[in-house]
């Protein structure tokens, strides 16, 4: 049986993986803020108890990151897959009005807890037996080009891309994989806003597609269950008919 631990498994695309995960036979760590969230999910699942475990835990805070890779390995002993997955975004507004607490918001979710989880998963899978695993890591359509109003986020996401490459480097040696899966518009309560219309950068208000969530689990469970010498490095799950190619 293979491990795999999901960040903001609570919600949106976090628990739609969560729990395609599960449905495939693996034993999943669900991780988020929100106990409460966690637990519905397990519960939804209908998985056995030794296969589904949720730690609530402040991916930006080292401590508890720490601590959840230490009861990872205490009770199931290995990790072969980590969805790097939680993320935040700024509000709506203009960049000159941005607040330094915004910015460091929404940097330290997306790109310190990446970093964070990517380093506690990294450490296990260096010296598990097998040795080994895959970090999968949640980019976005902003990874390559921004929306109006969201260089926090864009910059973040950029820098996942960054990150994604060095660990797919650094882990040659060690039997790591590391790929990133880059969405457009999947349909969460996160995007909602989509189909009522969001900025576009002609400065009009344009109603944009969506697609279903469980075309990006699919798509995550693809890359996890490679074997250890295969690897999607990159991968693009977008709706048709959104405005990427050619956004600006």
């Amino acid at each position: 049986m293979k491990i795999a631990l999901v960040t903001g498994a609570g919600s949106g695309i976090g628990r739609a993986t969560a729990l395609g995960l599960l449905g495939a036979g693996y034993a999943v760590v669900l991780v988020g803020r929100r106990a409460e969230l966690l637990e519905a999910v397990a519960r939804e699942s209908g998985a056995p108890a030794d296969r589904v475990l949720a730690v609530p835990t402040n991916i930006t805070d080292t401590v508890e990151v720490r601590a959840l890779f230490a009861k990872v390995h205490a009770v199931f002993g290995r990790l072969d897959v980590l969805f790097n997955n939680a993320g935040v975004s700024s509000p709506p507004g203009a960049f000159e009005d941005l607040t330094i607490e915004q910015w460091r918001n929404v940097i330290d979710t997306n790109l310190t807890g990446a970093f964070l989880c990517a380093q506690g998963a990294f450490r296990l899978m260096k010296t598990q037996q097998p040795r080994g695993g895959r970090i999968i890591n949640n980019g976005s359509i902003s990874a390559h080009v921004p929306r109006p109003n969201s260089a926090p986020y864009t910059s973040a996401k950029h820098a996942i891309t960054g990150l994604t490459k060095s660990l797919a480097l650094d882990g040659r040696p060690y039997e790591i994989a590391c790929g990133q899966i880059d969405i457009g518009n999947a349909d969460t309560p996160l995007t909602g806003r989509m189909k009522k219309g969001v900025p576009q950068a002609n400065g009009t208000i344009a109603a944009e597609p969506t697609i279903d969530v469980k075309h990006i689990a699919n798509a995550v469970l693809y890359m996890a269950g490679l074997p250890l010498d295969a690897n999607v490095f990159t991968m693009t799950v977008m709706a048709t008919q959104m405005p990427y190619v050619g956004r600006g």
